[in-house]
């Protein structure tokens, strides 16, 4: 008996075989992404670089939302998400399902070729995978014109990751608070990290916590609690270019690079403040 094997048409079956499986496995991560997605998986997805994962040991992004008390059905604004959108990868796709993911990037309307670069690259990004980040909402934080991060008393949750510094050198922190405040629901949180010191020199990137403290009491919200999580008591906190010395940005001398890689990112606070529910 001969049988005649047809080389052409085997490939190409082992082809559709392939491609369904591939095709299958997707859809069983997206249904995973829409549905009962945990923030251990999210952290853990491939559709986060590995780049960004290398970080997670000095950015400890599960303790930090977790002791925020973030949940999967929360309404979250994020603040200046930024271009990389190193904590959009992560919020976006746990609230996808259950919740509502705020983007409150910059200027959309700017002619800064900074800011329009990172703007592409967070809409890029939240168009790049509905399954993902479809459901997102891209709002605009440019104080003091446009302070509307999210419709009045509707979020659950806002968050700040490495900003306040920045508003502080831009003279407009208490604007800020201000639209974090209205934005949120009474008894609504606001979790924020940021480059700390209790002596910072001018536009160095560290913020003096006591201050921080003081200007979100000003604004009216109640100090829940403090956590060392992002703590590195490497952090001498006084370097040639200020944070930026530091990982990832290394901005200083190169000679001393290995150095700044030894004592790793920067050391951080992390607040948790409540806005009153009455």
């Amino acid at each position: 008996m001969t049988m005649n094997f047809n080389f052409p048409l085997a490939v190409k079956a082992v082809s559709v075989i392939c491609v369904a499986s591939i095709m299958a496995g997707a859809m069983a991560v997206n249904s995973l992404a829409e549905s009962s997605r945990t923030l251990d998986d999210v952290i853990a997805g491939d559709h986060r670089s590995s780049k960004n994962k290398a970080r997670d040991q000095y950015r400890h992004p599960k303790e930090t939302l977790e002791f925020f008390g973030l949940k999967a059905d929360m309404t979250v604004v994020e603040i200046w998400p930024g271009g990389g959108g190193w904590y959009q990868e992560i919020l976006a796709p746990y609230l996808q399902g259950k919740g509502t993911y705020y983007s409150a990037g910059s200027d959309l309307s700017s002619t800064r070729e900074y800011t329009q670069k990172n703007n592409k690259k967070v809409a890029d990004r939240l168009a790049s995978d509905a399954a993902l980040y479809g459901k997102s909402i891209i709002t605009e934080l440019a104080p003091p014109e446009k302070l509307t991060i999210a419709p009045a008393g509707t979020a659950d949750m806002v968050v700040s990751f490495r900003n306040f510094h920045n508003w502080l050198m831009g003279g407009f922190e208490r604007d800020v608070l201000k639209a974090i405040f209205v934005a949120l629901k009474p008894g609504g949180i606001f979790g924020i990290t940021d480059h700390r010191s209790d002596d910072p020199s001018d536009k160095d990137g560290y913020v003096k916590p006591s201050y921080l403290l003081a200007a979100a009491k000003e604004a009216g919200f109640i100090l829940v609690a403090k956590s060392e999580i992002n703590a590195n008591a490497k952090d001498s906190h006084h370097h040639e270019r200020g944070v930026w010395t530091l990982p990832p940005r290394l901005a200083g001398d190169e000679a001393n690079h290995d150095k700044m890689k030894a004592i790793g990112e920067s050391d951080r606070l992390t607040f948790k403040f409540m806005k009153p529910a009455q």
